[in-house]
């Protein structure tokens, strides 16, 4: 899985939507406490909006806000509205996909990184992230991350 830089800037900019739920925030704002292209951003922020993660609220004090509560929002919602589903083969659906010879077990492979990212990304919402308390999960992950991939539990 590769994360895109639309998806991060979606993820960073909501986690900062999801830290001020009593106010709408500007994009200039946002874009400032995250470091992020404000022009950039705005196309970010019209994506979640049509995807109905974040709404816009018009006037002087207005800005962006969720759609939702935080608690109900993950980010494998926002990752999906920003680039489509977590994990795919060819754009072919995992049941089914078979494989013939050495590669037969490979289907199985693609299904087991799809339910492990569906655990972390599901199973972490906004609310999550602005608290700043990761699921046990996601923490444990964490903890055993290397950048030595042969040493990686």
């Amino acid at each position: 899985m590769r994360i895109t830089a639309r998806t991060d800037y979606a993820i960073r900019a909501m986690a900062e939507l999801a830290g001020a739920p009593d106010r709408p925030l500007k994009a200039e704002d946002i874009a400032g406490r995250q470091d992020i292209p404000v022009r950039f951003l705005f196309v970010v922020l019209g994506d979640l909006r049509q995807a109905r993660l974040v709404a816009s609220v018009r006037g002087p004090e207005g800005g962006y806000t969720l759609a939702r509560p935080p608690a109900e929002i993950t980010l494998a919602d926002v990752i999906r509205a920003m680039d489509g589903p977590l994990v795919s083969v060819r754009d072919l659906k995992l049941t089914g996909l078979e494989y013939q010879g050495a590669a037969a077990p490979l289907p199985d492979v693609w299904r087991a990184v799809r339910t492990s990212l569906r655990q972390v990304l599901e199973g972490t919402t906004l609310e999550d992230l602005a608290a700043g308390t990761l699921p046990e999960l996601v923490q444990e992950r964490a903890s055993a991350y290397t950048d030595d991939i042969r040493t990686y539990p």
